[in-house]
């Protein structure tokens, strides 16, 4: 229980202290103009208030990635505590802190538009394929993961639930931001921030025993912890798909100073709940054991809510669970169709060209819908670090050319750098190595990245110091 406790107080604090450190390093200017007033449409650049703006994004980010994924990390015992907190504070918050304040200091543009400016127009149109490839996935998982929990709640085949929100997604896909999005998805950011509350409150109140940081790797299948553990919790540590929409938000946002809490505040609530839910899953089946029996990630919810909080409750609580990855899948396909727009230039004003490029996007996720779920994950699980990945070095790219503190988003990218090459090489949907020399050869690799990275930063700072030596001459 203490190391709970301490757990959110370093998540609290790490928001105050840290937070501010990094916006104070970015530079966070209340009267530059922003976008949504800038470029306002009324369809994707529109003014919100900070606090509905906050609810967005963290409805947006969260899907079933801290609830599943933190389950799922939960099996590695207690360890998973300190991933959550560690990477939610100097890697995930980091990492959506810039991804939204570099797309509202260039207009609102997306990822890919974004790695383009600061790591090249070669790694831009690799991001523009890739990062479309990734909102499809997304997209795809939080179709399937919703529509199997509704199969298994009322017993109705999930194919009927796909459809049903396959057309909910289409409508939130094309219409104004304002219009759907703008106002039920405070409501169920706000039921998913209750709904942890009331899953810790049920864990405290009836007496469970939160087990204590250790550093042992308790998962029964013997899994290392590196680089596993890094990638299987993504969401509520640090996630390639934020970077992806953070644009939204960053579309909506009236000045700069309100950044920190939207992007970094809204990744530190998911790490709360990503710890809620890791929590819950260590303590409720009595141990680690326990837990792997009990069950795939979607009958764990299912049955910790029902007992903590009785049939309404967890009624309400595994609906939230519902809500929340249906509301990330369907701005998955957004941003996936901001992406589009942006790489090709179409203007989104005009109703008929948004649904020029959401059409054949649907028809490619729901084509995929009928693949192994299981695949779609694994795959997606890596697919979302690397995502990560490049936009932290796309920041640190930034920082430096701006000749400010890049450590904050260097040291970061070299890790995840170190995680996705490890993982990649001794996965079984990898090259399959002994970890003995694919675990190493990825720690080298991040080393190597990042001797490369400081020598291009010192060569840029060199031919910044002599251009601006010559103007002077001159």
């Amino acid at each position: 229980m203490v190391s709970f406790l301490l757990s959110v107080v370093a998540l609290i604090v790490g928001y105050f202290v840290y937070g501010k450190f990094v916006e104070k390093v970015y530079g966070a200017d209340e009267n530059r103009e922003t976008p949504a007033i800038a470029k306002a449409d009324g369809v994707d650049f529109v003014e919100m208030g900070w606090k509905k703006a906050f609810l967005i994004q963290f409805l947006n980010i969260a899907g079933l990635g801290p609830i599943f994924g933190a389950i799922a990390g939960a099996l590695w015992g207690p360890i998973a505590f300190l991933w959550i907190v560690l990477g939610s504070i100097f890697a995930g918050a980091v990492h959506d802190y810039f991804a939204g304040m570099l797309s509202m200091r260039h207009g609102g543009d997306t990822m890919a538009e974004i790695v383009g400016r600061y790591l090249g127009t070669s790694a831009k149109n690799v991001m523009r394929v890739f990062s479309v490839l990734l909102l499809i996935l997304v997209g795809v998982v939080f179709i399937n993961g919703p529509a199997g929990l509704l199969e298994n709640m009322t017993g109705i085949n999930k194919f009927f639930f796909l459809g049903i929100i396959i057309a909910y997604y289409l409508l939130a896909t094309v219409l104004p931001v304002d219009k759907v999005i703008g106002k039920i998805y405070p409501i169920f950011g706000a039921a998913l921030l209750i709904m942890g509350v009331g899953i810790i409150g049920g864990i405290i109140l009836k007496g469970y025993t939160i087990p204590e940081i250790s550093f042992t790797n308790m998962h029964p299948a013997g899994k290392s912890v590196f680089p596993f553990l890094f990638v299987t919790i993504a969401c509520g540590a640090i996630s390639g798909f934020h970077a992806t929409q953070s644009p939204i938000m960053a579309r909506c946002l009236k000045n700069e100073k309100q950044g920190r809490r939207v992007f970094y505040g809204a990744m530190i609530a998911e790490g709360m709940i990503a710890l809620i839910w890791a929590a819950a899953a260590m303590s409720f089946f009595g141990s680690i054991e326990g837990l792997s029996e009990a069950g795939s990630a979607a009958v764990v919810v299912n049955t910790i809510s029902s007992s903590l909080l009785g049939p309404v409750g967890g009624i309400l609580a595994v609906l939230g669970v519902v809500a929340a990855p249906i509301t990330s899948g369907d701005t998955a396909f957004r941003s996936a169709r901001m992406a589009i727009a942006d790489a090709i230039g179409l203007k989104q004003d005009a109703f008929a060209n948004r649904f020029k490029v959401a059409i054949p996007l649907f028809a490619i996720g729901l084509a995929l819908c009928f693949i192994d779920f299981s695949i779609i994950w694994r795959y997606f699980a890596w697919s979302n670090q690397t995502l990560a990945t490049i936009m932290l070095w796309t920041s640190a790219a930034f920082l430096v050319k701006e000749k400010k503190f890049h450590w904050i988003a260097t040291i970061p990218a070299t890790f995840m750098t170190a995680v996705i090459t490890s993982y990649i090489l001794v996965a079984p949907e990898g090259l399959r190595l002994p970890e003995s020399f694919g675990v190493p050869a990825g720690i080298a690799i991040a080393l190597g990245t990042l001797v490369f990275f400081l020598a291009k930063a010192g060569k840029t700072s060199k031919t910044e110091t002599d251009e601006t030596k010559n103007n002077k001459a001159a």
